[in-house]
Formats: structure tokens, sequence, C-alpha cells
């Protein structure tokens, strides 16, 4: 056995101008141009574009606490606050003794600019406000106030917090860096040693007001965002719900439809039998039926079939009717529910799909009478009218109303009433009494059941 070695081979030399091999940054250097990378785009790219400050939402608690003549003025109390924050940056500029006697005027409206400026381009009144401090700067006759006058103070301050609030916080982040660095290079180049602690003041202040700002839009946001999945999960389990009242429904009514169809598949193989000498064409015609109805039921079963679970197992009873309603009520006044039954109308056979659906909406409306008013009595009334069957269950208030805890259900039992309701055609409404008790009425159109035969 001979061992092979394999010696990677050397690289040719690189010719003279050829590109160098590509090398991977290192994290550091990645960092620091993400960092460029966001900085320019929080602060210099479209840093002139035109964000007018929108009016407060007439929604907001504040604004609806008011009378409805002031709501339309109410409005506007987030431009009334930035102009108010102008007026005492100027009155402080008027008041500031450092600032000489023929540049007030001049001075008055350079800290008052940028402020203003807040409601139509926030990120150019930073930087204009970084200018006006400059230009406070040169106007004063005093360098205790070195690197910030009180008027350059204040108005600078009132930007960053407009601005903050109107932004995102990593561009809050940039902008108090941007004041520090700005704070100590004046200080450092142009102070001469002859400088207060305003540049102190200014990061100290900034950074509590921009911190506050901060902590208050990540609620807010983290509150939005929560509503919105709050919202979203309510949405999406009541499609659950409404799917599962479905499946249920389809399940039922595929047994229902799959017994008919055995019915007629072996009364049409029986027939023949049950007549003497029955003739070719009715032999053969019974077999037809005979055939199509298999095929149906085949068809059925395959279509139909999808929608049991895989741990399902058809009920080996039949699916309950009218018939079986005294046993549930019977059932009821054992868990503790006083419920009467009355029933008015010729009684008489139904459709299996509408008497199926009936007992089923009695039985939870009954549910919610126990879940939702225990101790409360309630009744049923039934009533067989032309042209389909009419119901109406009705409780009253509950005795204790202190006494009921909240249902650990999904909420959605009118919601599997309606869905029974109209898929037979019918009619329902379902409300509040005024005595505090429940009331749910359905009407369900149909005809007898060998009304067709």
């Amino acid at each position: 056995m001979t061992e092979t070695t394999h010696t990677q081979p050397l690289p040719p030399e690189q010719p003279d101008g050829a590109f160098e091999p590509y090398k991977p940054r290192s994290p550091e250097i990645r960092a620091a141009l993400d960092a460029l990378s966001r900085l320019r785009q929080d602060l210099f790219q479209d840093a002139f574009a035109y964000r007018p400050l929108p009016p407060m939402s007439i929604d907001r608690p504040f604004v609806r606490r008011l009378p409805v003549r002031w709501r339309e003025y109410a409005v506007w109390t987030p431009h009334l606050a930035v102009a108010a924050a102008a007026v005492v940056a100027l009155l402080a500029t008027v008041a500031d003794r450092s600032v000489g006697s023929a540049g007030t005027l001049l001075a008055g409206l350079i800290v008052v600019a940028p402020v203003l400026l807040t409601l139509a381009r926030p990120v150019a009144a930073f930087w204009l406000s970084l200018v006006a401090g400059w230009a406070g700067m040169v106007l004063g006759g005093s360098w205790s106030d070195w690197p910030w006058t009180m008027g350059s103070f204040i108005s600078h301050l009132v930007v960053l917090t407009v601005v903050a609030v109107r932004t995102r916080p990593r561009t809050a982040a940039w902008m108090w860096a941007i004041t520090a660095f700005y704070s100590f290079a004046v200080v450092s180049t142009l102070g001469g040693g002859h400088y207060g602690n305003d540049a102190g003041s200014m990061l100290v202040v900034s950074a509590i007001v921009l911190l506050a700002v901060t902590v208050r839009q990540i609620r807010r946001e983290a509150e939005q965002t929560v509503t919105a999945q709050q919202t979203q999960t309510a949405h999406e389990r009541s499609r659950r719900t409404l799917l599962e009242e479905r499946t249920t429904i389809a399940r039922e009514l595929h047994d229902v439809v799959a017994h008919h169809m055995s019915v007629v598949a072996i009364q049409a193989e029986a027939a023949p039998y049950r007549v003497e000498n029955p003739p070719p064409e009715l032999e053969k015609a019974f077999a037809t039926i005979r055939e199509n109805a298999v095929a149906a039921l085949t068809e059925l079963r395959r279509v139909l079939g999808v929608v049991r679970a895989e741990d399902y197992e058809a009920p080996d009873a039949p699916q309950p009717t009218l018939a079986d309603l005294d046993a549930l009520l019977g059932n009821v006044r054992e868990a503790g529910l006083t419920v009467d039954k009355g029933v008015t109308g010729a009684v008489r056979e139904l459709p299996q799909g509408v008497e199926l659906s009936a007992y089923r909406i009695v039985q939870e409306a009954l549910s919610n009478t126990l879940r939702h008013a225990p101790g409360a009595s309630a009744r049923v009334e039934i009533g067989y009218v032309i042209g389909g069957l009419g119901l109406r269950v009705v409780n009253g208030p509950a005795p204790q109303p202190a006494l009921i805890k909240p249902s650990p259900g999904a909420g959605h039992g009118i919601t599997g009433m309606r869905e029974r309701v109209s898929m037979l055609n019918g009619e329902m409404t379902a409300a509040a009494t005024a005595e505090g008790g429940y009331e749910v009425t359905v009407f369900l159109p149909a005809t007898a059941a060998g009304a067709d035969a």
C-alpha cells in the first residue's frame, strides 16, 4: 500500500497592477461602517425633506374630554406647544445680558428659527440649531456662557426633544452624540480656557430628556405591537373556531347523508324481490338506482371524509334530533339549571339536517346559560309553523352576578349557531333582554321529511 501526499501548489505571483485577493473585513470595521451608514441614513439622507407635523388625533383621551366646540382647536396642541417653546427661547435671549443690544433682534431670530423649523423639516432643524448655537456665541459679549447662551441652550434642547419625538430612538442617540462632539470641540478649540459649565449641563439635561422620550417611544411601539398581535391572534382564533365549527357541521352532515344514501342503496337492491315477476325494465331501473347510490356514497365519503380528524370515530348511535331534546333538558336540569319547554303547532318530522341543527342550537344556548348566568332560569320554545321551524331560548339574569367566573372558552358559540342557521338559509337574532337576561331566536325554513316523496 503506497501513501500519496498531495501538496497544495503555491499561487502564482501577482503581476504588477493585478487585483489582490479579497480579504474579509474584521467585525470592528464592519460595525463601524454599519454605524456610519445608519448615521448617514438618519441625519444626512433627505435631511431637508418636508415632513409636516400632523394634527393630534381626535380620538386621544385629552381631546375627547373637551367640549365639542374646542376639539377642532385642541388637535393643534403640539404646534402650539412648539410655538410656546420658541417664545420662551426668544425671551431668554432678550433677557440674556451677554448678548449685545445691537444683536438682540438677530439673536432672537436665530434661536427661534430652529424651533419653528421642527414643525416642517425636523432633521434640518437639528443642523440649523447647531449653527444657531455657534451664531449665539459670536453675538455674545461674554465667554462665561461658552459654548451655549441661555437662548441657544433652550432652543437646542427643544429641538432635540421635538426631533426625538418625531423620529426613531436611534436618531436621538446620534443627535446627542453629535451635540457632545460639537460642544467639546468648540470648548477645546475656541474656548481659550474661558468657559462655563454649559457644555456639561447641555449633555446631562439633554441625555435625561432624550432618554425619557426614547423610553416613551419604545413603550408605545411595544404597546402597538402587542395590540396588533392580540388583534391578529383574536382574528386567527375566530377563524379557527369558525373552521372547527364548519368541520363539525360537515362531519355531522356526512353521517346524515351517508345514512340516507345507504338506505336508498339497500331499498333499491331489495325492491325487485318484493314484486312478483318484475319486468326487466324495473329490475334494470332499480339496479341503476343502487349503482348510483353506491357511487354517490363513495364520492361523498371520499370528499367529506377528509374533514375527519385522525382520531375521530363515527358515532355508533344516530345523530340527535328534536325527539332527543327531553333527554338534553334532563341533563341540564341535573346540572342545576331550571328550564321549561313549550311546543306549539303540529309536531311533524322534519329533515334530519334541520332537526340536528335545531338540537345543536338549543344545546349551545343552554350551555351559554349555564356558563354566563349560573342559577338563572331558562325556557325553550319550539314552534312548528308553515314552512319551517321556530326556536326561542331565553334565560333570565343571574341571581348573583358577582359569582360569575370568566369563561375559559373562546366565546364563539354564537358564531357556530349562525353558521348552522346560515347553512339552512334561516334567520337568527341573539341579544340581551331588557331584564338582564339573554334571548336567542331562530327560524329554520324546512318542509316535512316526507313531503318530497
